[in-house]
């Protein structure tokens, strides 16, 4: 779980009324159920037609969809857990922790892929169905898995090597700094993610400019690639956010201090939940083919619920 939201929890609890600690809970929790609605109506899609999960564009969308519903499921029950428990065991606290930076880092190295499949499929045409194949994105996929374990997983490491053992018998608010508190864990975090994102930046601009070239002398399909590569530029700019929220948080803690817990969570609905809706915008419905897909299945939704609804209603007359 990333720094921002934790550290609103840990504020809420001293200074939001009931009122507006409910109204946020329903804010957050609306908008988050949401978005996991439908992503899982893209996924149900994805699993139902062929011509999706053989196509290595989709597969990797889908991926970062699942990735997506993860981490919004993870987000409201770190929400709900701070409004009612307040303080988890540190044991769990860490699970949440890990399984949280897991899927965080997953996000921007999932959108660097899905941009060089872009730039494959516009400026290699030929080549395309030789380089991405379904085999070669299921690889990907699991380099990207372990390249974010290997990521995250040292922080637990460290803090099992320097911390006693009853240490994760305690319990403590669940942020990122009370779960691993050793110093050098910070400084391995903050080369991490700039490493991160200066290759995963490098990428996008590289994809796009040179997708751009070919635009201007190809057809519609290099014209929206380029589009597409701009908002997953848009998204990773939004996950970054996460990478400066400390900073963030301090200078509004300086600047804002009367609205100093309404500002962090305006800005956990800017982090968490607003990049996790763009991933339904760019295929979901940019998407022709998706598009079409999932608009059979929300009409064979909407029929079965009539149907259902007429059957219930017959009954109750007689």
């Amino acid at each position: 779980m990333n720094a921002s939201f934790a550290n609103i929890t840990v504020v809420i609890q001293y200074r939001d009324s009931f009122t507006k600690a409910v109204v946020k809970n329903v804010i957050a929790a609306v908008l988050s159920l949401s978005i996991n609605y439908i992503n899982a109506s893209l996924i149900h899609t994805f699993c139902k037609h062929q011509i999706f999960y053989m196509n290595p564009r989709y597969i990797l969308f889908i991926h970062l969809v699942i990735n997506d519903m993860m981490l919004m499921t993870l987000a409201i029950i770190m929400l709900f857990i701070t409004y009612t428990l307040y303080r988890i065991n540190l044991s769990l606290c860490c699970v949440f922790v890990l399984f949280g930076l897991f899927a965080n880092e997953i996000t921007p190295l999932n959108l660097a892929c899905m941009a060089v499949e872009c730039y494959i499929a516009i400026c290699m045409p030929l080549r395309h169905t030789q380089i991405c194949t379904v085999k070669r994105t299921a690889i990907l996929i699991g380099v990207i898995w372990m390249t974010s374990a290997i990521s995250v997983l040292p922080d637990l490491f460290i803090t099992m090597a320097t911390q006693p053992l009853g240490f994760f018998q305690s319990r403590v608010f669940c942020v990122r700094d009370n779960a691993f508190p050793n110093p050098q864990i910070t400084k391995k975090r903050d080369i991490t993610y700039m490493v991160y994102l200066i290759i995963v930046w490098l990428t996008i601009l590289y994809t796009y400019f040179r997708i751009l070239l070919t635009a201007k002398t190809a057809n519609k399909d290099a014209k929206k690639a380029q589009k597409t590569i701009l908002l997953h530029g848009f998204q990773l700019l939004l996950c970054m956010t996460t990478y400066v929220m400390p900073v963030t948080e301090s200078a509004l803690k300086e600047w804002l201090p009367e609205y100093y817990t309404d500002s962090l969570y305006a800005l956990y609905i800017v982090v968490q939940i607003l990049p996790r809706s763009i991933s339904p915008i760019i295929y979901g419905i940019r998407d022709n083919t998706f598009r079409r897909y999932l608009k059979r299945h929300m009409l064979c939704q909407l029929r079965k619920q009539k149907v259902t609804m007429h059957k219930q209603g017959g009954i109750f007359l007689k």
